[in-house]
């Protein structure tokens, strides 16, 4: 399983959006400044945040993004999701049917363990996402991160 990057770029403009005043937008191009981003691509990850209600895009001078609800209130999976999609990573095609010994499909009413394991393990992935919040990625973060948020944060009222 592979996710695109633009779901950790999603991800982490919603840690650094966490951090800041509700009433103080971040320009994209801040944003992709922060990360190093190419703001292109980036600004197709937001546009898909905003779309799915994450984030909200101001307009303006002092235009920009803000989360559109508490960082307590957006999961991780509302992330993937919104960036990702909601499609399900593994699909049975039943190649237990093919072949030359092939079983019928009267054979294989049941699941086989491959794909049993492959559902639970997709649930229990998507159960961990749905468990963890924007705010809790924020507790969990290491100081220097924040701290180095904090500082750079401050500096945007002096460069906007």
């Amino acid at each position: 399983m592979e996710l695109p990057s633009t779901v950790e770029w999603g991800m982490h403009c919603c840690w650094l959006l966490a951090q800041t005043p509700p009433d103080s937008p971040l320009p994209r191009r801040r944003l992709a400044e922060f990360y190093g981003l190419p703001e292109p691509y980036l600004a197709k990850a937001l546009k898909a945040l905003v779309n799915a209600g994450i984030l909200v895009a101001t307009t303006g001078p002092r235009g920009g993004y803000l989360l559109a609800r508490p960082a307590e209130k957006i999961t991780a999976l509302d992330v993937v999701i919104a960036v990702d999609g909601d499609t399900e990573m593994f699909r049975c095609t039943e190649i237990r049917q093919r072949g030359p010994v092939g079983l019928s499909p009267g054979q294989c009413r049941r699941s086989c363990g491959i794909a049993s394991l492959m559902h639970n393990a997709e649930t229990a992935w998507r159960n961990e996402l749905a468990a963890t919040t924007i705010a809790d990625l924020l507790t969990s973060s290491a100081m220097g991160s924040r701290s180095r948020a904090t500082k750079w944060l401050g500096t945007l009222a002096a460069r906007s």
